[in-house]
């Protein structure tokens, strides 16, 4: 691997853009999460667009309102959420590489179609791994661009090796494979274990009903506003609780739990978001209507190694 020299600074941070690779695993016996992109397919689709292998670091941002100014040439790719990304006042191309001079700024204003975006450059961004990940937690203060888990702010600069500015050939991503993040989105679900313990009546609302995300949102996790759902089970040893996780609490408003969930839990659960679809739910912005759709194991696997499968 090449050093690391700096590649962007930034001089005006946003709300919250975070270093993330495929995520930190093997540590949840620690009571450390996983992290990684929230939303895997837009990141995956960045570092494919660069040359980058799966695992690669990028720079997730949220809701946008960042600027970037390039201390050298670069080769980099925006894909995921459409945030307005300018070059030097001018739109970004998304969805395919891009390459900019030194002192060029590159800027992201707001949403206007999804959430989260994903930049990626050539070779991934780099910092130094934590218990084997650079992916950053807030909460934990595990990871990111300084190892400690804080988000971007103005003055922190990306590392990057030195192939960064490296041409790759053109491509693009196919239309097929970038979303629009404003529909209302159908979330594939897994049952689990607790599904039986809900009534007849709360399962037909789960699986029939519109649901809202609702502002109580963020990489933890997603609160749904709809009908109350009533589970018989009141209360639960702590069990772990995987990603996508669909928790019912007391008030039976669901919460779809993502990458920087807490490691155990005691509420009953609908089971579990599929990988894509905790991404997809992940695009969402507060207000968006969304529905929960029950789905086969075998079909859930099938998908996810058919997207898997385009980045081998």
């Amino acid at each position: 691997m090449t050093a690391a020299v700096s590649g962007l600074s930034v001089r005006r941070a946003g709300p919250l853009a975070l270093l993330q690779d495929a995520g930190r695993f093997g540590v949840r016996q620690l009571g450390v999460t996983q992290g990684g992109p929230a939303d895997p397919h837009g990141w995956a689709w960045a570092n494919w667009l660069v040359g980058n292998p799966w695992g690669a670091a990028a720079l997730e941002i949220t809701f946008g309102g960042i600027e970037l100014v390039a201390e050298r040439g670069l080769t980099v790719a925006v894909a995921g959420a459409d945030l307005g990304a300018t070059l030097d006042g001018e739109a970004l191309p998304g969805w395919r590489p891009v390459a900019i001079r030194e002192g060029q700024v590159l800027a992201f204003a707001q949403p206007l179609n999804g959430l989260r975006a994903y930049l990626a450059v050539v070779g991934g961004f780099r910092a130094e791994p934590v218990l084997g990940s650079v992916a950053c937690v807030v909460r934990e203060g595990l990871g990111g661009h300084d190892g400690l888990g804080h988000k971007l702010a103005a003055g922190d600069s990306l590392r990057v090796g030195e192939e960064a500015g490296r041409a790759v050939p053109p491509r693009e991503a196919p239309e097929a494979e970038r979303p629009d993040y404003r529909g209302a989105a159908r979330l594939a679900l897994l049952p689990g274990a607790q599904i039986g313990e809900f009534r007849g009546a709360s399962l037909f609302d789960a699986f029939n009903a519109a649901w809202r995300v609702d502002d109580r949102a963020d990489r933890m996790g997603v609160r749904l506003t709809g009908p109350r759902l009533h589970c018989r089970v009141t209360s639960m040893i702590s069990e772990g609780i995987g990603l996508g996780a669909v928790q019912v609490p007391p008030d039976g408003q669901p919460i779809a739990l993502l990458n920087d969930r807490q490691t155990i839990g005691g509420y009953p659960r609908l089971g579990a978001l599929t990988p894509l679809a905790a991404g997809r739910l992940a695009q969402c912005l507060p207000g968006q209507e969304v529905r929960l759709v029950a789905v086969a194991r075998e079909r859930a696997l099938a998908d996810y190694r058919r997207f898997r499968a385009a980045f081998a």
